[in-house]
C-alpha cells in the first residue's frame, strides 16, 4: 500500500499523444516528461479464465498449441516440425543493497508475473497429427542458465543463456538431449539489467549473431558495465571470437533475416521514465559498424539530456531506426513471414510481439501485430493481429513474446504469464 501511494503521488503523468502517432518510420516525438517517480502502470496478472483465449483479428482464428508451460519466452521451429519452447525468465540478481526505487519494481514486477522463477529449461513439444495442438511436451533440454534464443544449424542447436552461447548435438526428432554443452562464447552477464539473449545463425553457417542488452536504463550504473552490451555481437565459429557488431540498441531481440533484402533486423525496447509519450520501441536493420543512439540519444540523434558526459560525436553518427512500434509496447517477438498460408498480402511482412507497457499511462503494447513491407522495407502501417490478452476489468490474462512461424505457416505465439502457445492461421484455414 505505501508503494502504491508513493507512485500515485510522484508519478501522476500520462501520455498526450494518440499511440498511433508513435508507430512508423516518423513517430511524434515530443518533449520528454520527467517525473520525480517513474510511471508505473502494471497489469495484474491473472489466469486465462476456463475456457477464454485472445482475440484474432477478422479474418484470422486462433486456438491454444499448447498449455502447462512454465513462462515459454522463446521459440524454435525444427526443420521436422516440432516446437521448441525455452520456459524461462531472470537469472537470481546480485545483492545490490535495499533502495526504495528498487523496492516499488520489484513490487510492480511481482504484480505483473514477472518475478517467477526460471524453469531454466527448452521443452519440446510435438504435433503428430497436424491438428494445430501438441499432443506431447517432452524436457528437452534442462540445466540451463536463463536460456533464451535458439538457432539450430548443421546438426548443432545453439542456445543463448543469459551468460554465454552453448552447442548441443542435435539429431532429427530427438525428444530429450544429455549431452554435456559445448561452450561458444561467454556473453556479458553479472548485474542483467537485461537478461534476454536471442541468436541466429549467418546464412553461410559461419557466424553466430547474438543480441546483449544494456545494464540499465541510460547508463546510470557507469558505462564501464555497459562493454559490449546494448548491442549485437558477432561470433566466428571457425575461431569462437566474438566483436562488436553495431551498438547503441538499448535492448535488441528477434534476430531475423529480412527475406527480400538479406539485411539482419531486430526489435529493441527503448529507454524508460521520460514520460509516457517517450521513447518509442522499434524494429530496425542493423549494419556492420552501426551506432543506434543508446544512450546518448533516442529515434537518431534527440540527445538524452540525463546522460553525463554527453558523446556528441557519437550522436552525429546515431542512425535513424526504420520503423517505430510504439512507446513502452515492449517489442520482444519478430518473425517475417515467409510462407504462403496468409495470402501474398502477409508475404514477408513482419509479425511482432509486443509484451506490454509498464512505464506508459494509458497502457500500450499486450498484443501482436503485424507490420507489411514491400523490396524490403515496411510499406504500411501496422495491423492488430492477436489482442484481447487484457481483460475488462484491466487484469493481464497473458503477454505475448515470441513470435515464430511454424512448418505449416501458421503463426505461434508465447505467452509467458498465460503459460500458453497460441496458435493464429486465417479463418478460412481455421474451418477447412
Amino acid at each position: 500500500m505505501i508503494a502504491g501511494a508513493t507512485v500515485f503521488v510522484f508519478s501522476r503523468e500520462e501520455a498526450t499523444v494518440p499511440i498511433e502517432q508513435g508507430y512508423g518510420p516518423n513517430p511524434t516525438l515530443p518533449e520528454p516528461n520527467p517525473t520525480l517517480l517513474p510511471t508505473i502502470n502494471v497489469a495484474e496478472a491473472t489466469p486465462w479464465p476456463e475456457g477464454l483465449k485472445p482475440t484474432a483479428a477478422q479474418g484470422f482464428a486462433v486456438n491454444e498449441f499448447a498449455a502447462g508451460l512454465d513462462h515459454p519466452r522463446w521459440l524454435h521451429i525444427l526443420p521436422n516440425g516440432d516446437v521448441l519452447v525455452a520456459e524461462s525468465n531472470a537469472p537470481p540478481k546480485p545483492d545490490e543493497g535495499f533502495s526504495i526505487r528498487g523496492f516499488v519494481m520489484d513490487v510492480f514486477q511481482g504484480q505483473a508475473g514477472a518475478e517467477v522463477p526460471s524453469a531454466n529449461r527448452i521443452s519440446l513439444l510435438r504435433d503428430q497429427d497436424g491438428d494445430g495442438v501438441a499432443e506431447t511436451k517432452t524436457a528437452f533440454l534442462t540445466g540451463l542458465f536463463s536460456p533464451f534464443g535458439m538457432t539450430l544449424l548443421e546438426g548443432k542447436l545453439y542456445v543463448a543463456n543469459a551468460d554465454r552461447i552453448v552447442a548441443f548435438p542435435y539429431q532429427d526428432g530427438a525428444t530429450e538431449i544429455t549431452a554435456p554443452p559445448e561452450k561458444i562464447a561467454d556473453l556479458p552477464a553479472g548485474r542483467n539489467h537485461h537478461w534476454t539473449k536471442d541468436v541466429i545463425a549467418s546464412k553461410d553457417g559461419t557466424k553466430l549473431y547474438a543480441t546483449v542488452g544494456s545494464n540499465s536504463n541510460v547508463g546510470e550504473n557507469g558505462m564501464d558495465e555497459e562493454e559490449n552490451r546494448a548491442a549485437v555481437l558477432e561470433i566466428d565459429l571457425a575461431s569462437k571470437q566474438t566483436r562488436l557488431f553495431a551498438s547503441g540498441l538499448r535492448n535488441p531481440n528477434g534476430l531475423s533475416w529480412n527475406p527480400e533484402s538479406g539485411e539482419l533486423w531486430v526489435v529493441v525496447n527503448e529507454r524508460d521514465e521520460i514520460g509516457s509519450d517517450l521513447v518509442p520501441d522499434y524494429m530496425t536493420s542493423v549494419k556492420d559498424g552501426g551506432f543506434y543512439g543508446w544512450p546518448y540519444s533516442y529515434y537518431g540523434q534527440h540527445v538524452d539530456q540525463r546522460v553525463s558526459p554527453q558523446q556528441p560525436d557519437l550522436v552525429a553518427k546515431a542512425i535513424k531506426p526504420d520503423y517505430a512500434l510504439g512507446p513502452h509496447t515492449a517489442s520482444l517477438g519478430l518473425t517475417f513471414n515467409e510462407g504462403d498460408l496468409f495470402g501474398p498480402t502477409f508475404k514477408n511482412g513482419a509479425f511482432i510481439g509486443q509484451h506490454g507497457s509498464w512505464n506508459r499511462k494509458p497502457r500500450s503494447g499486450y498484443k501482436v501485430i503485424f507490420v507489411p513491407f514491400a523490396s524490403g522495407k515496411p510499406s504500411g502501417p501496422p495491423q492488430d493481429i492477436l489482442t484481447g490478452f487484457l481483460s475488462a476489468d484491466d487484469k493481464a490474462h497473458g503477454r505475448p513474446v515470441g513470435v515464430a512461424i511454424d512448418r505449416s505457416g501458421a503463426l505461434l505465439v508465447a505467452d509467458d504469464v498465460g503459460n500458453r502457445i497460441w496458435r493464429v492461421v486465417p479463418a478460412s484455414a481455421s474451418s477447412s
